[in-house]
This record gives structure tokens, sequence and C-alpha cells, in this order.
């Protein structure tokens, strides 16, 4: 028990494997190196043509440099981050190297002001606590402020906008908040997601609306899960009441009055479906455009005549509806969804490698299973 513990307490320091494939890292990576070197060779031109005696490139730029070519959708990556963070941090340190003596003191007041500072500023940039270390224990003065870090971090970030657009990342990455409402996002709605956040309360190095993308898209992985691999075979209901071509319409209207349901798949003697026959296609055979009398000229259709030639209907094949939509018991359930939602179908006779019926797959049978689906999110 006491070894599992410490296994246990060591296993949290273990880092988690990054989940990053090997071409988004060699774009951090190229990125990188390229956004330092045109920083620091602008920087360096600069510095010799106006400023030969100041030092061109301030080194928690490297730092800065990993937020914004390796996650450029942080918060802590946004344009007025590195840049107010990094400037403001650097003013910081210079009034704390000034008004406190004792380096030390100089520099633990820097890094908590600078955060402080940042905070309330929204512009919070780890680096930042850096540059006002640095400013506070070099003694530097306010010019630090502008140059290098004001202009590190400027050339930083259009380096940063451009090598990031070019390879397909949003830089800057919109941070506005929206107001909230209840416009569903999956399962929950953008007040859900902030209401989340605000129990949370702690700074997450992810923005708002990626946070909702990535809860999107895990709920959508799970639904897949649940619901994409589900077969027409996992729902169907088995051995179906099924009509024959030549059988009576009384038989067919009573057997479905009987049981309870609204269609009939119609089979020939081996069992392969030639048709359906539903309500509608009884009531079209009514006259259901005119509803008075709707009844009696239903059972005036089903009643049976006995006569040896009729003009009226007598058996299931002359009123049943001869274009029907079947489906073989190994398709899977999620390419039915369309017919049900937009087709208009109800019922759907399922068949097997031989064609012939096995099952129907009705509206309830498809809404408890996405129900299901649904509930194992």
């Amino acid at each position: 028990m006491f070894a599992r513990r410490i296994v246990d307490v060591v296993g949290q320091f273990w880092p988690a494997r990054t989940r990053v494939g090997w071409r988004e890292r060699f774009r951090v990576i190229l990125g990188a190196g390229l956004g330092i070197l045109a920083t620091a060779l602008l920087a360096r031109w600069w510095a010799g043509f106006a400023r030969p005696e100041a030092f061109w490139l301030a080194a928690p730029l490297g730092a800065s440099a990993v937020l914004v070519f390796a996650v450029p959708a942080s918060p802590l990556a946004q344009p007025w981050a590195v840049i107010g963070g990094n400037v403001l941090s650097a003013l910081v340190g210079s009034a704390c190297a000034v008004l406190i003596p004792d380096p030390a003191w100089a520099g633990a007041a820097a890094v908590a002001l600078a955060i402080a500072l940042m905070f309330s500023l929204r512009c919070l940039h780890p680096p930042g606590g850096a540059t006002a270390l640095l400013a506070a224990m070099s003694a530097a003065n306010w010019h630090f402020a502008v140059f290098p870090m004001l202009a590190n971090s400027v050339l930083l970030v259009a380096g940063g906008i451009l090598y990031n657009t070019a390879t397909g990342r949003r830089y800057p990455h919109g941070q506005a908040r929206p107001l909230p409402s209840a416009t569903p996002l999956g399962r929950f709605s953008e007040a859900d997601l902030d209401a989340a956040l605000a129990h949370y309360n702690q700074f997450l190095d992810v923005s708002r609306d990626d946070l909702g993308d990535l809860l999107r898209f895990a709920e959508t992985a799970a639904y897949e899960r649940n619901f994409g691999n589900l077969m027409c075979r996992d729902i169907m209901s088995r051995e179906p009441l099924a009509a024959q071509f030549g059988d009576r319409l009384d038989e067919a209207w009573a057997l479905m009055r009987e049981r309870r349901i609204k269609a009939l798949p119609v089979t020939d003697r081996s069992r392969r479906v030639v048709g359906i026959v539903t309500v509608a296609d009884f009531l079209e055979h009514a006259g259901f455009e005119r509803t008075e009398g709707i009844g009696q000229r239903l059972r005036s259709l089903i009643r049976r005549e006995g006569a040896v030639h009729s003009d009226k209907p007598e058996t299931v094949g002359q009123i049943m509806t001869r274009e029907v939509r079947i489906a073989s018991e190994d398709r899977a359930v999620a390419e039915l969804v369309p017919l049900f939602s937009e087709d208009g179908h109800h019922h759907i006779p399922i068949i097997d490698r031989d064609k012939r019926l096995v099952g129907i797959i009705t509206q309830s049978d498809l809404v408890r299973a996405l129900y299901r689906a649904t509930k194992a999110v």
C-alpha cells in the first residue's frame, strides 16, 4: 500500500505524453528559429544604426517565441500579451531597481508587481516575469523597455502573424468574450460554458472558443463511438409482421389495428420485399381529402365484396406502395437518419444478404437508439 502511494506521488511529477504530431513539431521548431533570427537581425541592424552601445536582443524573448509559435491560440501568446506583458514588466523592473536598493527585494517585488499589472491590464505573459526580474537585477533604465523589449516584441509578433498565417494557424487568436447566451454548443450552451469557467476560477491557457470547440469535438467523438458503429441489425425490430400481395384488405387492416402498427411490408413467397402498405395507403384510397364520412368510406374500402369482378381494391397488392425504401442489416444506422429526418420516411424494412425481410426500423426505433447514444456521451 505504501509502495503504491509512492508510485502515485511520483507519477504526479511525471510529464504526460505530448499529443502533437511530428509535422506540427517541425512547424513550431522552424517558426521559433526563424522568428528569433529575423528579430535578432533586424534589432541588431537598428542598434548599429541608432544606438550602437545598446544590447539588441533580450533573453526573455526566447520564452515569448515558444508561446507565439508553439501555442498561438493561447491567451498568453496574443500580441497584446507579448508586447504589453514584456514592455510593462520591463518598466516595473526598472522602477523597482531605482526604488529598492537590495537586488533580492527589488527582483521579488518586480516579479510580483509585474504579474499584478499584467492581470489588471489583461496581458498576462509568463516571459514578462523574466523581463521584470532581468530589469530589476541589472538595474536597467527605462530605455530598456523601449529598446530592446518593445522593438523585440513587435518584431516577434509580426513574425508570428506572418508565419502562423502561412502555415495554417490562426494568429492573432481572437479573445473577445461574447455575451452569454443559450445558443447550444452541443449538449451545453455558451452560458453553461461561462458558468463552468467561473466555477473553475483559474487562469486557463486556452481560449474560450477553443475550449468550446474541444468540448464539442469530444462530445462528437463520444457520439460517433456510441452511435456511429451501430448497424441496422442492432436496433431493428426482428421478425416483423408482413403481408403478401394477395392478402385481403380487411385482414391486413385488422392485423394493423390489433398490433397497433402503421405499416406492413409486403413480401412474396420467398420473403422478398415487393412493397409496403401503410395507414396512409388505406386513407388515400378511402378519399381522405374529403373529411366528411371518411369512416364510412374506409369501412367500405376494407369490406370484401365477394364479386368476381370489382372496381374496388380487394387485396393489399392493389393499394400498396411499390417503391419502398429498404436497407440491409449491415448498414450503419447513421446513414438512415437523413431518410427519416429529411425524406419523410417512417418505416424502413431491413433485409439480409439474400434480400429477404428480417426486420423493420421505425422512427421509434431510431429515436430510442439516438437517446441511448446521447445518454452514453
